[in-house]
């Protein structure tokens, strides 16, 4: 007689489930956090950052982000507000700039769980939060103290709240609550609105009467309405102080022409007239393929899965997936485009794809499929290392000098190789059975070379510390220097303090100021100048050569060596990347 299956212990399975949360919580602060305190910020974005906290935090003037004696436009406060904020928490620069950018994805993590907790089950938010903590692009943003990371976090918090209304509801709170995360998105990189673009699709769902939407009544139109409030109120905890502020310094331009920049000209002009990062329209769908990762390869049996829940009227798919579409459409439409801009859209992805997860990793296709990938990334890491450690290849040399890197040039390789190895040795243990779980200790072997091993190797000549510290090291106590042509790094890395004479002024401008400045007190005060704003006003001989770093040659000089009554051209630079 067959024995009769034992009964499900509720308990049991619930203490089963804790522990499997906690240990996914454990494993995304170890990927997410390790490496934090092993370096300094990186050019292009990460200085620039936490250069205007730093500020921000010396000058008591949180309102206006500077770059030196500039207002620094470019970007809503609110990034550097939390870096600022972690500093006086933990008194560490290393730390505090990366603080943001790790708690928004841990909390992105957390929200597209609960969300899969919610419409589905336990498992499918545990799930949903491993895909998108697998994929290459959310983690590489993750440990990187740029804006991207946060503005993730605000529109999936916004869509959190915005889906457990429509779809787990009615709850008008969740509802104002969205709202008003996708405003805090808006005071953090200006995209925030694109939350609200949940509307429609739910708007199509509600009269069609899809399965699993909540209808709310025809009474409650004003309760959309608040959510609008919601909104302009989390946008207006930085607009009205700042544009009563900028008001109250009608004798300055300045603050006016930051009001009229950050207000339109890097939000609709940017948009609409894009003056960098020029891409065809197509620019997104290779995106979508090779930057997100291990989670793409999903897609041939993800697809057909969602068109037969879209058939039976399944609205937990239709609302992010519609939602997905406009805003995919949404950055298409404009010609200025960067990876990072659909990075948004990830949460979400991984929220659609995690309900059919573990039947498709039960299939022999997606095993495969995961096996080729280790194959390929680890063989590639394998190749590159080995064919650079044997030939010294030029681009080698060109690489470390372009970085300024004269440390062991064989680390560089050597890393790739044990990434490498670590792929194929995870192969060979787990097998084409267990290819998945190949996959997340590939991707942590990845990371963990990346933050205990590569940071330490590169951060003295990525972050220009090596370099200002060479500065330093030639400047007396009583002596000034002055910055001509610089960038946010060098006065970062500086750790004392620099005059400068703009940000964006032109470099002939710059320099003509910097040496009036410097013959007021010749014996005491130095110039630090990029080579191409020294044109031939500046006699070498005299000068010190501070070396090549993050692609530039810098000099430092007394007034001697300047030219009397020379005015060097406009400097044509390469200019960093600017998000």
């Amino acid at each position: 007689m067959a024995s009769a299956a034992p009964h499900p212990n509720p308990l049991r399975e619930k203490l089963q489930e804790h522990r499997q949360f906690w240990l996914l919580m454990l494993f995304a602060i170890l990927v997410l956090g390790i490496g934090i305190g092993l370096r300094d910020p990186w050019p292009s974005d990460e200085p620039r950052f936490t250069l205007a906290a730093k500020q921000m935090v010396e000058s008591g003037d949180w309102l206006f982000p500077h770059r030196g004696v500039e207002l620094y436009a470019d970007k809503p406060p609110m990034l550097m507000w939390l870096e600022a904020a972690s500093f006086e928490v933990v008194r560490n620069w290393r730390i505090a700039f990366m603080l943001p950018s790790f708690l928004a994805s841990l909390g992105t993590l957390l929200l597209i769980y609960d969300l899969g907790r919610r419409l589905w089950n336990r498992k499918v938010g545990m799930y949903a939060a491993m895909a998108a903590l697998m994929c290459i692009q959310f983690v590489f943003q993750a440990k990187r103290a740029q804006i991207d990371p946060l503005v993730v976090f605000y529109i999936t918090a916004a869509n959190w709240g915005l889906l457990r209304h429509m779809l787990c509801g009615p709850n008008w709170r969740m509802y104002w609550l969205g709202c008003f995360c996708a405003g805090l998105g808006v005071i953090t990189k200006g995209v925030g609105f694109l939350a609200l673009f949940m509307l429609l699709p739910y708007a199509w769902a509600a009269f069609r009467r899809w399965d699993g939407v909540a209808v709310m009544g025809a009474g409650a139109w004003w309760r959309w309405l608040l959510g609008l409030v919601a909104t302009l109120a989390a946008i207006g905890l930085w607009l009205i102080p700042m544009l009563l502020a900028a008001r109250s310094h009608t004798d300055n331009p300045i603050y006016a022409a930051y009001v009229n920049n950050i207000l339109f000209h890097q939000t609709a002009g940017r948009y609409a007239h894009a003056w960098h990062h020029i891409q065809s329209r197509f620019y997104y769908l290779p995106i979508m393929l090779y930057a997100w990762l291990p989670l793409s390869l999903t897609y041939p049996g993800s697809f057909p899965r969602w068109w037969q829940a879209l058939k039976a009227k399944d609205a937990r798919i239709l609302l992010p997936l519609g939602w997905m579409l406009l805003v995919l459409l949404f950055f298409s439409a404009s010609a200025g485009k960067r990876d990072v801009y659909i990075l948004p859209m990830l949460p979400m992805l991984a929220l659609i794809t995690a309900p059919y997860l573990e039947a498709m990793l039960a299939t022999r296709w997606l095993r495969i499929l995961c096996l080729l990938f280790l194959l390929v990334i680890g063989g590639g890491m394998l190749g590159l290392g080995a064919y650079a450690l044997l030939t010294h290849p030029p681009f080698a040399a060109k690489l470390a000098y372009d970085r300024g890197f004269d440390g062991p040039a064989d680390s560089l390789w050597w890393m790739c190789i044990v990434i490498g190895a670590a792929q194929w040795l995870l192969l060979a243990v787990f097998g084409l059975r267990r290819a998945p779980w190949a996959i997340a200790g590939g991707m942590l072997a990845l990371w963990m070379v990346c933050g205990l091993w590569a940071y330490p190797l590169l951060n003295a000549s990525s972050s220009a510390s090596e370099l200002m510290a060479n500065v330093r090291a030639h400047l007396g106590p009583q002596d000034e220097i002055a910055l001509v042509d610089w960038k946010e790094q060098n006065m970062l890395m500086l750790n004392r303090p620099a005059v400068d004479f703009g940000f964006s002024a032109p470099t002939s401008q710059q320099f003509a100021h910097a040496a009036q400045w410097q013959a007021a007190a010749p014996a005491t005060r130095w110039l630090f100048v990029q080579e191409p704003a020294m044109g031939h006003c500046v006699d070498r001989s005299k000068a010190i050569n501070m070396g090549h770093a993050n692609r530039r040659d810098w000099w430092l000089f007394k007034a001697d060596a300047v030219i009397p009554g020379c005015t060097p051209p406009p400097a044509t630079t390469d200019e960093d990347v600017i998000d």
